[in-house]
């Protein structure tokens, strides 16, 4: 297991400009050796480059399990046809399609922006194949922006309450959950931060005090 500071297309933020489970990670077609490197080597996936409806911020506009990847449903057809030889798909037709900051999932369960239709949950459910429950984390509709898991713990916004981490650990299955930030004091730690099970790639901006409470949080020791 492994966390180490990166940088993805000259952004510290980089969990906007990829996404990954267990096993594979997509990322904006911009991002260099080095990062595709440091995915590898630190999470062990394969990465694909890909743009989501012509835009690089993929991280924001892919959710993904281990089961199923949730796309925005701008998603055009290149783009769909690379991401979907490699994991089984469900594009999001409503305005909530910023699959990445709406959809908060890991193996065990998924949360969702509480404005996901009926329709959406259920579909969600079927791709991801884990129960999906809608909650706002701190406040927070963009529940995926604020937080980032794996199948061991999750780490979210210094300003989650007491009721968020039990939602949290009771949803997703985790036995951690660590309130920190990323890059210096952002809030929005999914941004920062690419993370499975295996390692975290995470901006390099953030400070040894974050990086020792992502630890934490994730379970990477």
């Amino acid at each position: 297991m492994s966390m180490r500071l990166s940088r993805a297309c000259g952004s510290f933020n980089i969990g906007v400009s990829a996404v990954a489970n267990e096993s594979l990670a997509f990322t904006s077609p911009d991002v260099d050796d080095q990062f595709l490197k440091d995915l590898e080597e630190a999470l062990g996936v394969k990465p694909y480059k890909t743009t989501v409806a012509g835009s690089h911020v993929v991280g924001s506009l892919i959710a993904m399990n281990s089961n199923g990847a949730a796309v925005s449903g701008l998603v055009e057809g290149n783009e769909l046809e690379i991401i979907e030889k490699v994991i089984p798909v469900k594009l999001l037709p409503d305005y909530l399609n910023a699959a990445g900051n709406n959809i908060l999932v890991n193996d065990n369960g998924a949360i969702v922006n509480p404005e996901t239709s009926d329709e959406t949950l259920k579909e969600l459910e079927d791709l991801f194949k884990v129960e999906v429950v809608r909650a706002t984390i701190a406040g927070c509709n963009i529940v995926g922006s604020v937080c980032c898991c794996n199948n061991k713990g999750c780490v979210c916004t210094t300003d989650a309450t007491d009721d968020d981490i039990e939602i949290i650990k009771e949803v997703l299955g985790v036995t951690e959950v660590q309130r920190t930030t990323v890059n210096h004091g952002s809030k929005y730690v999914g941004s920062g931060l690419v993370a499975n099970s295996k390692g975290a790639l995470v901006g390099d901006a953030t400070t040894p005090i974050e990086m020792g409470r992502l630890e934490d949080g994730l379970v990477l020791y």
